[in-house]
């Protein structure tokens, strides 16, 4: 099993930063990443949709790729499809989210006041509400929906005068005015990250999934015997439902590096 890759899946491309955190942190592993651009984003669609191309795609990684360990790279999906699959894949496969990880450092952390961004979908499904609630009850907090800003930055739009407008009416929110750190809860966010920070002066400590996910990943693939002992000799592969040349040139954004892209149709 240590010789078996991860499997890591997002909508589209925003899955890169979380799978480059994973790389950067695990050198030793060999990543396998599933890019679903016939459907992206996944923001905007049902939570019946979303559950549907998730489990594919699992089931793709596992059975046709044979990974040992699946990360929902995607914070969607992870709202709509994790409980489903870790009920399918539960005593088989680690299955894990970009949410929960996230949630557990909030409980843990002193901070006093916490914004949220992300897609309507993920917003709407009031998953980190719900969990702030129940694990943190005394939590302050604020998420809003800002459902432009995937879109823009799947298609570069991040530094002339419009798009940074946009971002700053979303930050301009008054219920954000008092936060002293925000969670970047779409993996695309990483990316307009200096805008972010800029915006607030450097005063809010901005908090992206790829990092925590990448310790978090760690730490189960370690407590299972699940780590890779040696350095596998053997590229990473990365794999997209729909193969464009925008994807290929915005691909390099997102994960730091150019990199090779395959076409898989599930």
């Amino acid at each position: 099993m240590n010789s078996q890759s991860i499997g890591i899946f997002d909508s589209g491309i925003g899955g890169l930063t979380v799978a480059n955190a994973i790389s950067s942190a695990l050198p030793k592993e060999h990543l396998i990443y599933f890019g679903d651009t016939e459907h992206m984003p996944y923001g905007e669609k049902s939570s019946e949709l979303i559950q549907e191309f998730s489990v594919k795609i699992t089931k793709y990684l596992i059975e046709k790729k044979n990974c040992k360990a699946i990360v929902i790279a995607c914070n969607t999906a992870s709202a709509m499809a994790y409980n489903y699959l870790k009920e399918e894949y539960l005593g088989k496969i680690p299955i894990i989210n970009v949410i929960d990880p996230m949630i557990e450092l909030l409980v843990e952390s002193n901070y006093q006041n916490v914004g949220i961004i992300a897609t309507r979908g993920t917003i709407s499904s009031g998953v980190y509400q719900d969990k702030l609630k129940r694990r943190a009850p005394h939590q302050k907090y604020t998420a809003i929906a800002t459902p432009l800003l995937a879109s823009m930055i799947e298609e570069n739009h991040i530094e002339d005068d419009v798009s940074k407008a946009i971002i700053h009416s979303y930050l301009g929110d008054p219920s954000l005015s008092e936060i002293d750190a925000l969670v970047l809860a779409c993996t695309h966010y990483p990316l307009i990250a200096s805008i972010i920070d800029t915006y607030f002066d450097h005063k809010v400590t901005l908090l992206k999934s790829g990092e925590i996910v990448a310790i978090k990943l760690s730490e189960i693939l370690q407590k299972e015997n699940l780590l890779a002992s040696d350095h596998l000799q053997k590229e990473n592969e990365f794999i997209v439902s729909d193969k464009t040349k925008n994807f290929e040139n915005s691909a390099k954004n997102f994960y730091g590096q150019r990199i090779k892209l395959k076409e898989v149709k599930l």
